[in-house]
């Protein structure tokens, strides 16, 4: 029973064993706030149709499909995004060719893409395009939503938005403060005492980033980890979370693509309509049932895997299939951008979710070991707070939670202007 009660506590933030993953990583972002619904989606080829007819548009009209806010109209001249081309000048004056979209990370286990152009997103955080480069990697925190199952933040490898399914959208961190994995985004001196206390060679920032992601608890103030002063636990946790991370990057980084064995593998049993309106679970199948469309087999754990309360494959079916038949958010326009470029449910989705569904049965048979682990934290000797703060980790500097100048080059500012960071 005190286990059962500690465990509970700790899920509340109540745990006084744990340490905030605040004081861990430090710097964090904000999510993107990109204004309008229709720079980014599921299918790189309606947003090139959107930017193409927003282009062709002209005065009322451009303006009318532009949708602007307080911080973003066609009017408004603004800094090139790092890294980015695209113009700075104002859009409705010189809108210029169609940026490539970019992939990025929409939530968990959710990837989109998005136009890559400053001019059209009001919250783009340049700063994280600053860091984010191919050894860069994001730990993205899920709205808190109590007594909900399932993980408290995940990794990624694309620029993350942020997006939560449910509750308050959580803060992006990335691992690094600056480009070439240099600088970690780590409470000065952590690594230190990780060392001192696990072993000279035992603790680096993708080991602790590992560790986080298998141990890390959620709170209502934000996630929470318990540091073990335990070298046998600290192993145990940063195996399970290296191979957490592996199935969440799906083949990054020179990793090899998730695979569930043969005989478990899903497959296309009967094609998908071109526009489906629902999805259903057959559990006795294991099968996917999308109108005439069947995928098998699929594992109960994948159909229930959940986020923030929310079960991960019906939302992202939700989104592609309102994708395919150009429906439009709550709100807009009927015959605003978000309707362009419909063309039913595409192969690649058809792709996506195969691999998707592998993802989420590979990551629920991780489970017991993360049971496993929490348990035998429960037990273990932890590094407390009060110990960080004899070292000199705890507080952290209000410096290290603040963007670090990452560029020796100037970066274009408003119609055409440079800057130096």
């Amino acid at each position: 029973m005190a286990a059962r009660r500690t465990a509970a506590t700790a899920g509340s933030g109540e745990d006084t064993r744990s340490v905030p993953l605040d004081e861990l990583m430090p710097w964090s972002v904000r999510p993107l706030r990109t204004g309008r619904s229709w720079v980014s989606g599921p299918d790189p080829a309606a947003l090139r149709a959107r930017w193409e007819r927003l282009a062709a548009a002209e005065g009322a009209e451009q303006e009318r499909l532009f949708r602007p806010s307080r911080s973003r109209t066609p009017h408004t001249p603004v800094a090139a995004l790092p890294g980015r081309s695209t113009g700075t000048g104002r859009f409705a004056r010189e809108p210029g060719a169609c940026p490539d979209p970019v992939r990025i990370a929409h939530g968990p286990f959710d990837e989109q893409w998005l136009l890559p152009d400053h001019r059209l997103i009001d919250a783009a955080r340049p700063e994280l395009w600053r860091v984010g480069d191919e050894r860069q990697l994001f730990a993205v925190e899920h709205g808190y939503v109590p007594q909900a199952a399932g993980p408290a933040l995940s990794v990624t490898h694309l620029l993350p938005d942020g997006h939560s399914p449910a509750g308050r959208p959580g803060r992006i961190r990335p691992l690094y403060r600056r480009p070439g994995a240099t600088d970690p985004n780590l409470a000065p001196g952590l690594l230190d005492v990780m060392r001192t206390r696990l072993g000279p060679e035992e603790a680096g920032p993708e080991s602790v980033l590992a560790w986080i992601l298998a141990a890390a608890l959620p709170s209502p103030s934000g996630c929470r980890v318990p540091l073990p002063a335990d070298a046998e636990v600290w192993a145990a946790g940063v195996s399970l979370g290296r191979e957490l991370m592996r199935l969440r990057l799906r083949g990054a980084r020179g990793g090899e693509r998730p695979r569930l064995p043969g005989g478990r593998r899903p497959y296309v049993r009967a094609a998908l309509p071109a526009r489906p309106i629902g999805i259903v679970y057959d559990a006795e199948a294991e099968a996917l049932v999308i109108g005439d469309g069947r995928i098998s087999p699929v594992p109960a754990g994948a159909w229930e895997f959940t986020v923030s309360g929310v079960r991960v494959l019906e939302l992202w079916f939700d989104r592609r299939a309102t994708a395919a038949v150009g429906a439009v958010p709550e709100g807009a326009e009927a015959d605003g951008l978000e309707v362009v470029g419909a063309r039913g449910w595409t192969p690649e989705w058809t792709s996506e979710l195969l691999e998707l569904i592998t993802v989420l049965a590979l990551l629920d048979g991780l489970r017991p070991r993360q049971e496993a682990l929490r348990a035998r934290l429960e037990q273990a000797p932890l590094i407390s707070r009060d110990e960080l703060r004899a070292a000199g980790v705890l507080p952290v500097p209000a410096s290290v939670r603040r963007p670090a100048s990452v560029l020796g080059h100037q970066e274009e500012g408003p119609e055409g202007q440079f800057a130096l960071l």
